[in-house]
């Protein structure tokens, strides 16, 4: 009897010993992961972390609920600031843009060299290719698990004064550009007076001409509705364009089991080929329906011949050089093979 009693005593303190083995990893997982995005989901952007969230939740049953949080909220707003929050933890998931990145990650920057991918076999060549997996490993490094791209799209330029065919109309001009030296630089090539601000502080700056013009996507200029902000003019330059990093906090993406790892994985994939397919909708068409929705709003679409496009790329070559060394001249090699290389 007392044999019986020990073996069962040893029997239970085993299964005890094991349940309390396992239980760390469940009981690790967080009722909420916060989910930073710049744009919420009424824009592409904010859209493909949305679509990422709901897979999550679907895929793993409720164990991963995710929040979105736009606007950068969780950093007061700043979008510069962004990867360095993800790395120390205080964001735990993220869609984020190359540019906003750029400040901790100069290798980034390879995505906003001026003119260096002139179309959308070029920026899939670069993302799908041996480009992406280089940058996915120096993020990786830099402390930060990369998962999927995604995409903001190219960045067009509109303004309010007039319709801007050469480098010369933009002589003057204040456009609100993001917080990177590289925009900048390419900026004052081109003859602006480039000006730092906000999303959020560029709206109501464009509404009020506090600032002529600005350069982003096209779906971000018709879900903002930039045509009621004075942005009448858009020349579709196409001169740098915003690919999206899927990622996740290393402690968040280590507390995971590795089921839920490739869950989570998945999802941002499948979520970031959604996203680009929404970005890219009304412009990837040879017709480009989306460019006629905005004409309809008075507003004059100026699209250059690839004379006028090249007096672009050679007024802002100087930059394009001096950037290439600082973010790496064997990348960006590997970058203009790649484009070289693409097929169509």
């Amino acid at each position: 009897m007392i044999k019986r009693k020990t073996f069962l005593g040893l029997a239970m303190a085993t299964a005890a010993l094991a349940f309390s083995a396992a239980a760390p990893a469940q009981s690790a997982y967080k009722a909420e992961y916060k989910m930073s995005l710049v744009l919420g989901p009424a824009y592409p952007w904010g859209k493909g972390g949305e679509i990422w969230a709901n897979l999550v939740r679907e895929r793993t049953q409720g164990r991963i609920n995710i929040k979105l949080y736009p606007g950068v909220s969780l950093i007061q707003g700043d979008q510069t600031r962004e990867f360095s929050a993800i790395r120390q933890g205080v964001i735990d998931l993220a869609v984020g843009s190359t540019i906003n990145w750029s400040p901790q990650v100069k290798e980034l920057n390879l995505f906003s060299l001026p003119f260096l991918m002139p179309d959308y076999a070029a920026m899939d060549a670069l993302t799908q290719g041996d480009v992406g997996k280089e940058i996915f490993k120096i993020i990786d490094k830099a402390g930060v698990i990369p998962l999927a791209w995604g995409e903001n799209g190219y960045r067009e330029i509109s303004n309010s004064k007039l319709a801007i065919k050469k480098p010369e109309d933009l002589k003057g001009l204040k456009i609100r550009v993001v917080g990177s030296p590289l925009f900048l630089d390419t900026f004052t090539a081109l003859g602006a007076n480039p000006t730092q601000m906000s999303w959020a502080d560029a709206q109501p700056a464009l509404a009020t001409g506090a600032v002529d013009g600005q350069e982003n996507p096209m779906a971000i200029y018709t879900a903002a509705k930039l045509h009621t902000m004075a942005q009448k003019h858009v020349t579709m330059w196409g001169y740098v364009a915003d690919p999206l990093i899927f990622v996740a906090n290393k402690d968040i993406w280590a507390s995971w089991t590795p089921a839920d790892q490739a869950i989570v994985k998945q999802a941002a994939i499948d979520a970031g080929k959604q996203e680009t397919a929404i970005a890219r909708k009304g412009l990837a068409e040879a017709d480009k329906p989306l460019l006629k929705d905005i004409a309809a709003n008075g507003v004059t679409v100026t699209q250059l011949s690839a004379q006028e496009r090249d007096a672009f790329v050679k007024a802002t070559r100087p930059v394009y050089e001096k950037w290439k060394n600082q973010i790496g001249a064997g990348l960006v090699n590997t970058a203009e093979k790649s484009i070289a290389a693409r097929k169509p």
